[in-house]
């Protein structure tokens, strides 16, 4: 049993191995998974260091950040050490490195192919335990004017109101669109439905002249695209 109360704060200490120090005279780049996570939730337990606690948050999701993502509040305070406070932190960076990489895909000059796409959309619903279905609509240069949620539903299927993803199109101009929607499940095989609803869709907009130039189904880190399988 330790007694040593004071081996287990951050301030005992070697310099270079505080987490915060390492980052300000060091820089970023240098300071690992766990050293970023203790620096978050700035203190561990009694029995052990902000580090230690988060190697071993770490270790439990084999220290996959994506995974570490899909923790809810109720599974971070699972681990001792960790509450409701340093949980929400967690979540909010982790939702914020997540937002910027949305971000950065959005700011491309031009969506140019599925894996273009795919950067955009799997920040999105490619980690979510439910279906979403969203739509990216694009002007004349294939630039991005908006991208929208049309439909969320469970965990094999969501509806979706071809009328409304249209009704966006035209509000902010949109000449053509591309679809996607998440399998929780992994599999990247359209369904019969996913095939039927694309060219339902497809057919809706050659009347008011927009064009579907894809259809990407998406899982955590792969993608299947209607347009490079020729099936639109």
């Amino acid at each position: 049993m330790y007694t040593n109360k004071s081996s287990f704060t951050i301030k005992s200490w070697n310099e270079d191995d505080r987490p915060r120090e390492k980052l300000l005279n060091k820089g970023r780049t240098v300071v690992s998974d766990a050293e970023l996570i203790a620096i978050l939730i700035g203190s561990g337990s009694r029995a052990e260091s902000a580090v230690s606690l988060s190697k071993r948050i770490l270790s439990a999701v084999e220290f996959n950040l994506n995974a570490l993502g899909k923790l809810s509040i109720k599974d971070l305070c699972s681990f001792n050490g960790i509450g409701k406070a340093k949980a929400v932190t967690i979540i909010a960076a982790l939702e914020l490195g997540k937002r910027r990489r949305i971000q950065a895909a959005l700011d491309l000059k031009k969506i140019a192919s599925s894996a273009d796409a795919f950067e955009i959309m799997q920040p999105v619903i490619g980690d979510l335990h439910h279906e979403e279905f969203w739509i990216i609509y694009l002007n004349n240069s294939n630039k991005v004017l908006q991208l929208s949620q049309l439909s969320k539903g469970g965990i094999t299927g969501t509806l979706v109101d071809i009328r409304l993803a249209f009704k966006e199109a035209l509000n902010v101009g949109a000449v053509s669109i591309i679809l996607a929607h998440n399998h929780p499940s992994g599999t990247l095989k359209p369904s019969e439905s996913d095939t039927k609803l694309t060219a339902k869709i497809r057919k809706a907009g050659e009347s008011l002249d927009i064009n579907i130039l894809d259809h990407l189904i998406i899982t955590e880190k792969a993608y299947f695209s209607f347009a490079d399988e020729q099936m639109l």
